[in-house]
């Protein structure tokens, strides 16, 4: 069976997505009420049943649920795959409801069949495609008996797939888009960090010999080696997910354990933060204005404090025919330009490549944007250089205020001179607070750098949104350095022309609302800004407030 699956994974290991194959299990797609998501799984029905409350189903958490809700709902995920979240004022709960296990035996039959039919030529244009072939060319042969009936065929043929060419026990966690981060700190349960409901325990208990024999197949389908010479390997999986694994009791005293860092096919949109409440409509549409024109921020908080995912979303305000370059350590940044050359480090094989390399090769590309995944070290002399030559920068850091911002940039190792500070616009801070008893994410100013004063060594800085606590919202000073001068500028009006520009700012505001409301997915948003480009504010307004929008109908 290694040498099949060694030839099956010989080929491009991304096209294990495709849709596939014969069994009827694999092609479902989406239930859309929960009348025919029970009426078609039997054990979807069972475990409710089991439930002392019946939970809500739900199919797009995007518009139904808003970030911290309490919630007892169940969303599908395709494959016959469930979930169900449980959050109240204990800790949450996030349980995998997925077809039932059949006996060890036969699965252990089926996989022996198949492996005697290696040198079978067999269709498929994935290791799932010709898995599946295989499977039922051994049925056909009578290769091996199976005394199942119904949908229980298709249950099997499930957990074949799901041990061969899927991830075992992980495969669930992987299929969700609304994970942001899968572990288990050694023999347990594992608990996931949810993008809507924050950190929950999950119903899947591992073993220890069971986490071995799954992480060392997942090391070894990657060409990696995992011993106890070998404890720690970082895994890129194909949708750019990063899999860290330590192994082995004597470095993990609970025993092995892994991380996920899941890379988000879609990433979260400034949309989506509006209605989680992590930023106003109006900051955003403020920050829209000086995006659309060209403005360098950091991003800054502590770790988990969202400043990748607040960076992503911002990126939607970049013009989409602008070119731009990302480049990073481990990729994060996910970008629907078409014009993006993204770039990431190379430290463990080969020539060394850093970040300082490729920031100073990205100043050679004569890039509009250049985004950099995180400032930690001498690429931030290379950044500051970028935007004195005028390429807008936008990266995160790690400060938690002004002067902590001022100190690690002008400290080793990053070492930028005090008089480059006031070359960046905007520093924008975010924070993970408690509310309410849970943990939420807000953005608790934006500030924008008006330079340096070498008498008080200090920044200067003009905050134009502050987060009120009390209040749990944001205010705009409606006062802007960079609107009345920068934009203004740009756009070559005189300051005659400032109620007009305002004025714009509150219709990107009304803009940004409806999205938020309706159509929060990224790629609304970043079509609606093409929209806007392309036809001007004012029309875009317009049919928003007679619900018109074709350009988001569009399948583009």
């Amino acid at each position: 069976m290694s040498r099949l699956l060694s030839r099956l994974f010989g080929r491009r290991s991304e096209a294990r997505n495709k849709a596939a194959g014969s069994s009827v299990i694999l092609n479902d797609g989406i239930p859309k009420t929960i009348e025919e998501a029970t009426g078609r799984y039997p054990y979807l029905a069972e475990y409710i049943e089991r439930l002392p409350e019946k939970p809500r189903y739900v199919v797009n958490l995007d518009l139904e649920l808003r970030m911290g809700e309490e919630a007892n709902i169940i969303y599908p995920l395709g494959k016959g795959i469930f979930i169900h979240v449980v959050r109240g004022e204990a800790e949450g709960k996030y349980n995998i409801i997925e077809p039932p296990k059949p006996p060890l035996e036969t699965l252990m039959a089926v996989e022996s069949a198949v492996g005697r039919l290696i040198n079978e030529e067999t269709p498929g244009e994935s290791p799932m495609d010709e898995l599946i072939s295989l499977y039922y060319l051994a049925k056909k042969k009578k290769m091996f008996k199976v005394k199942l009936g119904g949908r229980e065929e298709d249950y099997l043929l499930y957990h074949f797939l799901r041990e061969k060419v899927g991830y075992g026990f992980l495969e669930g966690f992987l299929a969700d888009p609304y994970l942001e981060d899968i572990s288990i700190p050694g023999a347990g349960n594992i608990f996931v960090f949810h993008r809507i409901f924050g950190s929950l325990e999950t119903n899947i208990h591992i073993l220890g010999g069971e986490i071995d024999r799954v992480l060392r197949g997942i090391a070894e389908r990657f060409g990696k080696i995992l011993s106890y010479s070998n404890p720690i390997v970082d895994i890129h999986l194909p949708d750019g997910s990063r899999f860290n694994i330590v192994f082995g009791e004597d470095i993990s005293l609970r025993g092995s354990n892994f991380t996920i860092r899941k890379f988000a096919r879609e990433p979260i949109s400034i949309a989506h933060l509006i209605r989680w409440r992590t930023i106003s409509a109006e900051a955003s549409a403020y920050l829209w204005m000086l995006f659309d024109v060209g403005v360098s921020a950091l991003i800054c908080g502590e770790t988990a404090s969202g400043k990748t995912t607040t960076l992503n979303a911002l990126t939607a305000f970049i013009r989409h025919d602008a070119k731009v370059v990302s480049i990073e350590e481990t990729p994060e940044v996910n970008l629907f330009h078409k014009n993006w050359v993204r770039e990431v480090t190379r430290l463990h094989t080969g020539s060394p490549v850093t970040m300082f390399d490729l920031l100073k090769a990205a100043l050679r590309q004569r890039p509009d944007y250049i985004i950099v995944g995180e400032i930690r070290g001498e690429e931030g002399k290379i950044a500051f250089q970028a935007i004195e030559t005028g390429h807008p920068v936008i990266s995160t850091m790690h400060a938690g205020s002004m002067e902590q911002l001022l100190q690690r940039l002008t400290s080793h190792p990053i070492d930028v001179p005090k008089t480059h500070i006031s070359s960046l616009n905007l520093a924008i801070f975010q924070a993970r607070i408690e509310r309410n008893g849970k943990l939420i994410r807000r953005v608790l100013s934006v500030n924008e750098v008006l330079g340096y004063d070498p008498s008080e060594d200090r920044i200067v800085f003009l905050p134009t949104i502050i987060y009120d606590p009390d209040r749990d919202s944001h205010d705009f000073m409606r006062m802007s350095y960079l609107l009345e001068n920068v934009v203004l500028r740009f756009r070559g009006w005189g300051r005659e022309n400032l109620p007009d520009l305002y004025g714009e700012l509150d219709m990107r505001m009304e803009i940004l609302k409806y999205l938020a409301e309706k159509r929060p997915r990224y790629v609304d948003v970043f079509r609606t800004v093409i929209e806007v480009n392309n036809r001007g504010v004012k029309a875009v307004y317009d049919d928003i407030r007679e619900d018109k929008t074709p350009w988001l109908n569009e399948d583009k």
